[in-house]
């Protein structure tokens, strides 16, 4: 068996035991799992949900399911996500080397991990990359495992960013600390080994917003913009309920209820304009001369419509846009290649794709 990098966020006994259960369930045959989870296929909207991701929802469901989010503890859900998040992407890849940083953010330092990729040749690309959690959760040991993956699979260095999070300090001070942590990221690239002229930007869900925000926010300033922006499953419009969130907002993770909850962590006591482009960038005025945008959508996701619908606007405006939908995927799938294979496969084929959007 491969030892677990020790430069990755530690694991205690319980997490190694339902780590290996975990495995053992996805190696499964496929019949089995859909056995297991009820016995037949989930369909919907003419899609067909992976079977190990639908067994791992049945036994979420089975243990109380997702719950509501009235009366949550933040610090326990923050500690739960971290927990499942790391023991549901399976053994983390292995890169050339690892760094914690202190870097500057909107209002003063912030952490940040730096993965240097193993690739020959170089200096590389550098992705500058906001994780996900709902603006309210995650953190650099949560989103570890995907930063690994796209640095080692896609050829890219990669700046995780340890943005400041809601309800403690609401909008707009995570769009404040990705914008300075970009502008770090131009500054200080070089030094870190990377590629100073190929900076790029990404995210997944939340930190997908971050990234939009931010690609958005260079192209209307003097500032260098990135050379592409990576949206993983985005949240980009907080104004319209697209049909999605009908079609998936209760059972598949991400529910309805919770990302209202986010969005009432976020806003914080004063809720801002939902219509602001820093809030919901498929709202700005203008989305001509944005970055190359590579936007991916999960067919069981509440939010792949408005994703897809903010990939149709960006080439409206005249923006290269390469657009994937992985249809039998739910909401958080790059956490979930330690219980799901097809969610394995799906984000090594995503880490290549990007390899080849940096590189055209």
């Amino acid at each position: 068996m491969a030892r677990r990098d020790p430069t990755a966020p530690p694991m205690d006994r319980s997490m190694r035991m339902e780590a290996a259960a975990a495995r053992r369930l996805a190696a499964l045959p496929p019949s089995i799992q859909l056995r297991l989870s009820g016995g037949k296929k989930m369909v919907r909207d003419g899609q067909t949900l992976d079977p190990a991701i639908q067994l791992t929802l049945a036994l979420v469901e089975k243990r109380g399911g997702a719950g509501s989010p009235e009366g949550m503890s933040i610090g326990r859900e923050r500690a739960m996500l971290r927990r499942q998040s790391i023991i549901g992407a399976g053994l983390p890849d292995r890169v050339a080397s690892v760094r914690n940083l202190k870097i500057d953010g909107g209002d003063g330092e912030i952490s940040a991990r730096f993965y240097s990729t193993p690739e020959l040749g170089g200096p590389h690309p550098l992705l500058v990359y906001f994780h996900g959690g709902g603006f309210v959760l995650g953190d650099l040991d949560s989103h570890d495992s995907v930063c690994r993956t796209i640095c080692l699979h896609s050829g890219v260095d990669v700046l995780a960013v340890d943005y400041r999070l809601a309800p403690e300090h609401p909008f707009p001070a995570a769009v404040d600390d990705a914008r300075a942590a970009f502008d770090w990221a131009l500054a200080n690239a070089a030094d870190l080994g990377s590629d100073p002229t190929r900076v790029l930007v990404g995210g997944d869900s939340a930190g997908a917003n971050l990234a939009a925000v931010t690609a958005m926010g260079t192209a209307r300033s003097l500032a260098p913009p990135p050379i592409a922006q990576l949206l993983i499953y985005p949240t980009v419009d907080w104004v319209e309920k697209h049909p999605s969130q009908g079609l998936f907002g209760t059972g598949f993770f991400l529910t309805s209820d919770l990302m209202d909850w986010f969005g009432q962590q976020y806003g914080g006591p004063n809720p801002p304009d939902l219509a602001d482009a820093r809030l919901s960038p498929f709202r700005a005025d203008d989305h001509s001369g944005l970055a190359p945008a590579f936007i991916v959508t999960a067919g069981f996701d509440p939010l792949r419509d408005e994703g897809e619908a903010y990939a149709s606007k960006l080439e409206a405006a005249g923006v290269d846009v390469l657009l994937r939908r992985y249809p039998n995927m739910i909401h958080g799938f790059a956490h979930m290649g330690g219980v799901s294979p097809a969610a394995r496969d799906a984000f090594l084929e995503l880490t290549g794709s990007l390899r080849a959007f940096v590189r055209q």
